[in-house]
């Protein structure tokens, strides 16, 4: 990675633009009890954060033993996930305000999720930032999940953006992981307390360790440009400014 200027921004989608993993959770939960595991608790999904869906349930679906095909829990997962976020899911406020802040200065933004194309679709159109984040791709669309850099690549190639000039908004360390090794920058707002002292977040160019209650999109954004972050939403502390890698 260098220290070029930004040229476009890349969201991750699920604990990072929107609080989604309670309808995650629920999902899962409900698949794996109509598959006779009745005891799948949050801890255990918190395990999964920042994991694609498909590498989730195959991961379930083995430690578990369930007969049904990984096709047939993706589905029914996808289904419940969407009866539940389409009506309500949350956007965070900063997250809002660092989306219509860079979508005004013309830097060019995508998102790139390990949910499916329809989760993405569903839970932008609920929030209202469909129109501001038209590139969306999803981990079906490429070889490989988080922590890989397939999905960040792919988006910075529909971008038309070199990796090097991306920066990368992340919650969780298969994430952040997967932007280090797409030689992208990264700022990271870790969602699970206590996961930000993992060392995937290490790389990262900023990091808000206290997670979404710390993040400041005022200061995000005069990073990101290179300008003084003037006013926020949501004034926190500061985060933790790390060298660019």
């Amino acid at each position: 990675m260098d220290d070029s200027p930004v040229t476009a921004v890349i969201f991750d989608l699920d604990g990072t633009l929107v609080d989604s993993e309670p309808h995650y959770y629920e999902a899962g939960r409900r698949v794996l009890a109509a598959h006779g595991v009745p005891d799948f608790t949050w801890r255990e999904h918190t395990r999964f954060i920042g994991i694609g869906t498909r590498e989730t349930m195959e991961t379930l679906r083995a430690e578990h033993r369930i007969d049904a095909p990984v096709e047939q829990l993706l589905e029914e997962k996808n289904r419940a996930y969407l009866e539940l976020a389409g009506r309500s899911t949350q956007v965070f406020p900063g997250m809002r305000s660092l989306v219509r802040r860079l979508h005004a200065a013309g830097y060019p933004m995508a998102v790139a999720s390990g949910s499916s194309r329809r989760a993405i679709e569903a839970v932008l159109n609920c929030v209202g930032l469909a129109e501001l984040l038209p590139v969306q791709v999803s981990a079906e669309e490429v070889a490989h999940g988080k922590p890989e850099p397939h999905v960040f690549l792919e988006a910075a190639r529909r971008l038309g953006a070199r990796p090097a000039g991306c920066v990368v908004l992340e919650d969780a360390p298969p994430g952040a992981e997967a932007a280090r090794r797409a030689g992208m920058r990264c700022v990271a707002v870790p969602y699970v307390q206590g996961t930000a002292s993992d060392p995937a977040f290490a790389s990262a160019g900023l990091l808000f360790a206290g997670g979404q209650s710390e993040f400041d999109a005022g200061q995000v954004f005069g990073w990101i440009t290179g300008r003084s972050p003037g006013s926020s939403s949501g004034a926190g502390p500061e985060p933790s400014p790390r060298s660019d890698p």
